[in-house]
């Protein structure tokens, strides 16, 4: 009896760890693993190995979930071209289709982070204002106030995020790709999550202030006022005294 209930046990909490979430069994629902297999093997092992566990030239993939990879390959940022500071965003070389099917294959080597679904990710039903916020508490400092992109060190960068889909925001908070810390449930809620990609959207519409001046913030602004107004300044100072004399 002891060894039964403990077999019990063992497999309740391997299904409950293996199991997807609703989130991802619904967006994954018409992806076909054995698909995304074939793909892995023909476009990813070379440099990710067979199965996935990694190799000389890139990591295991096992654990990293469908919203990694779902992310990665719909970017264009995987496969990559060539060893750089980081991976850069390019026309993807798969179709949705075929990334949701890779996303399903590596879901299915172990649990992790699922691709959230439309609910999650639906900008109508965060709050703009709380967004903000939390935006420029935990995200400012490298994508800039209203994420028109930053330099970051040793030749990395924070992309912008004026043209990102809202699904690849979600999946780039919660799964922290490069240099990006990752921002689980526990550290920002879905919600929280929702309300940051509801702000970002909002800022792609028309400045309220006029021109954008690359939507840099105070930097660019104060940039300005020195090089334009002072320059007026100090032109109209020069052009006085040459009439005068």
């Amino acid at each position: 009896m002891m060894l039964l209930a403990l077999a019990l046990v063992l497999v309740g909490g391997a299904y409950a760890a293996l199991a997807p979430t609703s989130a991802q069994a619904d967006e994954l629902a018409n992806a076909d693993p054995s698909k995304g297999e074939q793909l892995f093997l023909t476009n990813c092992a070379t440099c990710h190995g067979p199965g996935a566990v990694g190799g000389d030239l890139a990591p295991s993939l096992i654990g990293v979930g469908a919203a990694s990879v779902h992310f990665q390959v719909v970017t264009g940022r995987m496969p990559m071209q060539a060893n750089a500071p980081q991976a850069e965003a390019k026309p993807p070389q798969f179709t949705e289709e075929q990334a949701l099917d890779l996303a399903a294959y590596i879901a299915t080597l172990g649990p992790g982070p699922s691709i959230p679904s439309s609910e999650q990710v639906d900008p109508t039903l965060g709050s703009p204002s709380n967004g903000m916020l939390l935006f420029r508490t935990n995200c400012a400092m490298c994508h800039n106030a209203v994420g028109a992109g930053g330099a970051l060190t040793e030749g990395k960068y924070a992309p912008s995020l004026m043209e990102s889909t809202p699904t690849v925001i979600y999946e780039a908070m919660l799964t922290g790709p490069q240099s990006m810390p990752g921002f689980n449930d526990a550290t920002l809620s879905p919600e929280e999550k929702r309300d940051i990609i509801a702000f970002l959207v909002e800022q792609r519409g028309t400045q309220p202030g006029g021109l954008s001046l690359g939507s840099l913030g105070p930097v660019s602004e104060g940039l300005w006022v020195f090089v334009v107004g002072l320059g007026v300044l100090i032109g109209t100072a020069v052009w006085i005294g040459s009439r005068s004399s």
